[in-house]
């Protein structure tokens, strides 16, 4: 019986990029005994699997984000994941108004749900919003690195985007000192399998159930926080202060893709303390209008559309002068004046705080020139992570990709290790009083209380998760050899629960003569970045939210992105899912593909990920061929490194689709050069000197295809067809990979 690998159907730039690709992948596995086959989980894909009441038969999907969910479960999972949207409510909105474009009869979301069936629809869209996919297919920890012919070649060849930081920089990290997540949070473990209930009780002792029916396991870490907004509000009312007194920008960093509930809210709260003067002002108005501060500046700005153009121009006017009193905002697009205060998702903490140490602590102003700003990260969990590798950089000056170490990653995150705080259990406080998680029996386990408007939420932990999270730890150490840090802070309720759980189950490894320790977040970041500097490894081991961070912060100082990283899920139950880096960048890529014809999008995570994807086929059926495909295409992925055929971010020079050419040819060479199966040798040879004979016919077909805008039918759901097309303008490739 053949192998099977699911290459993962997304968005954006890594789905375009999937048709250039995948009939490569799909030719030379072609007589192997394995198989790579499509499943759609894309967002365009989960709203219509998620809405075929009123769909014709050909237009409807299957759910298969719940077929994946259940496969990661079994021994037989080989799933190769590229980046995915996570989406945010207006990303939403774009997908459902372009499907219904294209005839798909799919309810409006409705963002002012009032009613019981507008309740209903929300909640059935909840499952579309933020990270809907990756809890329902991370049933393992997370194991993620660069490949060693990566680095090398970063350091090879360093990545030209460092910028010097100043002698004196007026650039830091804030963060709240009091009334956040960090200084709320309770957290315990449970003693016995338990099922609970949360509930919030008001001023008056007024109950509301909030969630119910929440089945615990035995050994499962359950935390609660709440973020105070009054003391959140004080906070950027005195940093926004700051930043004007100094003359430097002002920057927010959030993930509200992520964090759905929580991190929209506090973003609201930023954009209605900076417009202020505007928003109490015309307050009665814009609430009739349903303008929403959670969905940014940009969202009260399209439903101004909705008043008389004179109450138009007058709010417009008083807005602008709120940029007029207020510090600069620093700029995600400043030749269309957005913000880093228009939209929620735009600006995402994993990514935007490396590109300002990246860019010596400064980001792009009005002008479209780099300015020191006060970047604001509230919440002091992870805030002061940042805050260290930013003070290093003022004191030590910017890192060097050529000779830079690396921190890799082992992360906890399987079976929804939610340690962000998870979306079904956090809460807007409607009142006073208090939130409460209450046992079967009636005990009270976590109690907060709340004031008007404070952000309650919960998380767990299951006790196998991390028991196998531990174990990949001690099992990375021993094959690298490198020190092996535990990221935890004992003053913190997660933290302290989780160290419990370290300590217990350390001692259940052989760790003799391994390097392993458990430190404060602070002193793990500056004990790595010291040997980063002196060009050595480190090896983190962190939660779900550090190892987000962690595994976009130094790939993007060290390869200039996070989508070059490997990263390797082994499942709990014995299988595998391989994730291809950080689409954080997509939309920028297609944004350019559309506009002149040049997808800049680098496959090299896909390239890496498939070796490992082989590698278990190779090991699960006993597939010597699998054996060879993976060796070979690592041979092809060190040859496209080597002769630098990445993607160029010029129009009129090599594009994706080159990229991917070039790792055929490599691929194909490394094939035919092998000796342990005959047959593969002999097929790939004509297939090599057909792709080299023809190199400077392919070469010029693929950039002659640049230049002019493309239409690939649609951007959250491409015509295949059209897009197919656009991803494969050389007939003569198409050709030679077609006959395979």
């Amino acid at each position: 019986m053949a192998s099977k690998i699911i290459w993962s159907e997304i968005d954006e730039a890594p789905a375009l990029a999937t048709y250039a690709l995948l009939p490569i992948v799909q030719a030379f596995c072609k007589g192997t005994g394995v198989e790579v086959e499509t499943l759609d989980i894309s967002l365009s894909g989960r709203i219509i699997a998620n809405f075929p009441e009123k769909l014709a038969e050909e237009q409807k999907i299957a759910d298969y984000l719940s077929q994946l969910g259940d496969l990661v479960k079994t021994a037989e999972a080989n799933v190769i994941k590229l980046p995915n949207i996570s989406a945010s409510v207006p990303q939403l909105q774009e997908a459902i108004a372009e499907l219904q474009e294209k005839g798909y009869d799919i309810p409006s979301y409705p963002e002012e749900a009032t009613t019981d069936a507008e309740k209903e629809l929300q909640a059935r869209f909840a499952k579309c919003l933020g990270s809907a996919v990756n809890p329902v297919l991370r049933e393992g920890n997370s194991d993620r690195r660069a490949a060693a012919a990566v680095k090398a070649f970063a350091q090879k060849n360093p990545h030209r985007m460092m910028q010097d930081w100043p002698e004196v920089s007026q650039c830091r990290v804030a963060h709240m000192d009091a009334g956040d997540f960090y200084e709320t949070e309770k957290s315990v473990t449970l003693d016995k399998a338990d099922t609970v209930k949360i509930q919030f009780v008001d001023a008056a002792g007024n109950v509301s159930l909030m969630k119910d029916g929440l089945a615990l396991l035995e050994g499962e870490v359950l935390d609660s926080s709440v973020m105070k907004v009054a003391a959140l509000r004080e906070f950027y009312a005195a940093t926004i202060k700051e930043a004007k007194e100094k003359g430097v920008l002002l920057s927010l960093h959030l993930k509200a893709t992520m964090m759905k509930i929580s991190d929209p809210i506090m973003f609201g709260h930023c954009v209605s303390v900076y417009f202020a003067a505007a928003l109490d002002k015309h307050a009665d108005t814009l609430k009739s209008i349903g303008a929403n501060v959670n969905f940014g500046l940009g969202d009260v700005l399209t439903k101004l559309d909705k008043l008389p153009a004179d109450k138009k121009a007058e709010i417009e006017a008083d807005i602008n002068a709120c940029y007029a009193a207020m510090p600069a905002l620093a700029m995600v697009d400043s030749r269309k004046n957005i913000t880093n205060l228009h939209v929620p998702n735009d600006v995402i903490v994993d990514a935007s705080m490396p590109n300002v140490v990246r860019d010596g602590g400064r980001m792009w102003n009005l002008q479209d020139k780099l300015q020191d700003t006060i970047a604001m990260v509230p919440d002091r969990c992870y805030a002061t992570i940042y805050r260290e590798i930013v003070e290093d950089a003022k004191r030590n000056g910017q890192f060097n990709p050529a000779t830079m170490g690396s921190v890799a990653n082992v992360g906890l995150m399987a079976q929804k290790a939610e340690e962000y705080g998870s979306h079904d259990k956090t809460f807007e406080a409607p009142s006073t009083g208090k939130f409460q998680v209450v046992s079967a029996a009636g005990t009270v386990l976590l109690e907060q209380p709340v004031d008007t408007g404070d952000i309650f939420r919960s998380s767990q932990a299951k006790d196998i998760p991390i028991k196998d999270w531990v174990k990949l730890a001690v099992n990375r150490a021993k094959v690298s050899g490198e020190p092996t840090i535990f990221w935890l802070d004992e003053n913190r309720g997660h933290d302290a629960e989780i160290i419990k759980k370290v300590n217990k189950y350390l001692p259940e490894f052989d760790t003799a003569g391994l390097d392993i320790r458990i430190m404060h977040p602070v002193d793990a970041m500056n004990f790595s970045l010291e040997r980063v500097r002196k060009g050595e490894n480190t090896i983190s081991v962190t939660g779900n939210v550090l190892r987000d961070y962690l595994t976009d912060l130094f790939p993007i100082l060290e390869l200039g992105t996070s989508a070059r990283m490997l990263s390797i899920v082994p499942l709990l139950a014995g299988g595998g899912l391989f994730e291809t880096g950080a689409g954080g960048a997509a939309p920028k890529h297609v944004q350019q593909f559309l506009k002149e014809g040049h997808i800049r999008w680098d496959s090299l995570g896909e390239y890496c990920a498939l070796v490992p994807s082989l590698e278990l086929c190779a090991t699960n059926d006993n597939n010597p061929k699998a054996t060879i495909l993976a060796e070979t295409l690592d041979a092809g992925i060190s040859g496209y490194l080597e002769n630098q055929k990445l993607p160029s971010r010029k129009v009129g020079e090599i594009d994706n689709r080159g990229s991917s050419f070039y790792l055929a040819l490599y691929w194909a060479q490394a094939l035919a050069a092998q000796d342990k199966d005959a047959a593969m040798k002999a097929r790939f040879a004509e297939v090599a000197a057909e792709l080299e004979k023809n190199v400077d016919k392919i070469d010029a077909e693929l950039i002659a295809a640049q230049g002019e805008p493309v239409d690939v039918g649609g951007y959250f759901r491409p015509d295949p067809v059209i897009a197919g097309k656009a991803m494969r303008p050389s007939a003569t490739l198409n050709a030679i990979i077609d006959a395979m």
